[in-house]
């Protein structure tokens, strides 16, 4: 089976220095034979942006040879929902590495909740310097590391740990199949045999899947 890697990169500078393209492109080695890539395409853009050249080219070679196209996580197309359906779309075949049984519904899934993440972080961003400016604070000073703002700041790691990928992906998961009926210990068994693990690297248990679906519905 014929492939095309696409990488991106979210900065100049990780571009120059290969700092994150070395490690995507060991996970796609290890993942393919090198001798199966047909061809290597590096972006250098950010995650919200649609327009970029490479990853077009990327799909215009695999469409021409049959190829698929492989990236090494999936968070590396985009944290747009719309985008990744587009791609689809096309026709063109795609895996990622880091989750290599997804298919189109767990995609669309891990996508949106991507996107929705990403415009949370952002939300939270602006109401907190909303309300810095509106007490009058000067921002960036560690005169603004009173209580409140430590508590606040222990509140959005709570929420960021919620949403770290292993568990945000896990939950897209538990979620789907708990809408189809399936119980908990189940469940486990799948993410398990998708290679799966919890933030801090365990096994999913029976306990841990309620708790993500606990937390889904808070």
């Amino acid at each position: 089976m014929p492939y095309v890697a696409y990488y991106r990169v979210s900065t100049l500078q990780q571009g120059k220095s290969g700092l994150g393209l070395a490690a995507q492109q060991q996970m796609v080695r290890s993942f393919v034979k090198e001798e199966a890539v047909l061809g290597e395409f590096v972006e250098v853009e950010s995650g919200k942006t649609a327009a970029r050249p490479q990853l077009r080219a990327a799909v215009q070679l695999a469409q021409r040879r049959g190829a698929v196209l492989v990236i090494a996580k999936l968070d590396r197309l985009s944290r747009n929902v719309a985008f990744i359906a587009s791609l689809m779309e096309s026709g063109v075949e795609f895996v990622a590495c880091d989750q290599p049984q997804a298919n189109k519904f767990t995609v669309h899934i891990f996508a949106a909740l991507a996107e929705q993440e990403r415009d949370m972080i952002s939300e939270r961003t602006r109401r907190a310097l909303q309300v810095l400016k509106a007490q009058g604070r000067q921002l960036g000073t560690p005169a603004n590391l009173t209580p409140a703002a430590q508590a606040q700041g222990l509140v959005i790691r709570q929420q960021n740990a919620r949403t770290h990928e292993a568990n945000r992906q896990a939950t897209a998961l538990i979620l789907a199949r708990l809408a189809q009926g399936h119980g908990y210990n189940q469940i486990a068994q799948e993410l398990e045999s998708l290679g799966f693990r919890t933030r801090r690297g365990c096994r999913f248990t029976h306990k841990q899947v309620q708790r993500l679906a606990q937390r889904a519905t808070e």
